[in-house]
């Protein structure tokens, strides 16, 4: 329920997910599910705790940039990048390392560090040439830092590119186009055309004999024109159709509590 809810009703969906910690609270998938739906609906506090015991229950650190994003969302930008430069950091994947540069780049804004923002987005996930899942919203985000320091060019090339990385990765604005039909296909109708031909020249020439063994001639021979005898004693007869047929972690419970004023979502 609470996976269904998350895009259109994050609260209720982070409500659902509470009560399914009360039955299974020392499951990994349970804690998992907490923390995102607190972090949808900005309860960064309480999503923080929730991956931090996620974490230490299945020892997986693929929540780093949303822990790091938590941490803004609390209004601390420094130890967001603390996250960013941990050990823990250097061993996610590539699409995790792009989100969490995404994130260093938003709490060095915050810090009002502009050129620090575009450095920390400078990875080598950012390569101009190539398009991965990940690169429309790398490429975004460091069209905006460029944007913040005056560098419009760039910021422009790279704005542009992103455009060119989601028309080569089939991403657009709906994520089922439509398919139109433009009619067949000329290699499709040409192997059409010459199936049909064949059909034809194999009906034309009927079906293909059996060439009679040496000595079997006159047999054969003898066989039809009995054939055609009884075939004429039976003319009358008619032929007839045939059938078919909740939290242990003591060092984050302090983070649960919410700062409204200092809360706000980073984005790329």
């Amino acid at each position: 329920m609470a996976g269904r809810l998350i895009d259109d009703e994050p609260e209720l969906a982070f409500q659902h997910a509470l009560a399914a910690s009360r039955r299974g609270g020392r499951l990994a998938a349970v804690r998992e599910a907490v923390g995102l739906t607190a972090y949808a609906a900005g309860h960064y506090g309480e999503a923080l705790r929730e991956f931090r015991t996620y974490r230490r229950i299945s020892g997986s650190n693929v929540h780093l940039p949303v822990m790091a994003d938590c941490e803004r969302g609390l209004g601390r930008p420094d130890r967001a990048l603390d996250v960013a430069r941990s050990e823990e950091a250097k061993d996610l994947d590539a699409p995790g390392k792009v989100e969490l540069a995404i994130v260093a780049a938003g709490a060095r804004t915050d810090l009002d560090q502009l050129d620090a923002a575009v450095a920390e987005l400078e990875i080598p996930q950012l390569d101009i040439n190539r398009a991965f899942s990940y690169s429309p919203r790398l490429f975004r985000a460091y069209a905006d830092a460029l944007a913040a320091v005056g560098r419009e060019d760039e910021s422009q090339k790279w704005g542009r590119q992103a455009v060119v990385a989601e028309n080569a990765l089939g991403l657009g604005t709906d994520e089922e186009p439509d398919i139109i039909d433009l009619g067949w296909d000329e290699e499709e109708e040409a192997r059409e055309e010459a199936e049909r031909r064949r059909m034809l020249d194999r009906a034309a020439k009927g079906p293909e004999a059996e060439i009679p063994a040496e000595g079997s001639t006159q047999v054969a021979a003898e066989s039809s024109r009995a054939t055609e005898a009884k075939s004429s004693q039976d003319s009358s007869i008619d032929d007839q159709d045939a059938d078919y047929f909740v939290s242990d972690d003591e060092e984050s419970d302090q983070d649960s509590v919410e700062h409204d004023e200092a809360r706000f979502h980073a984005c790329g």
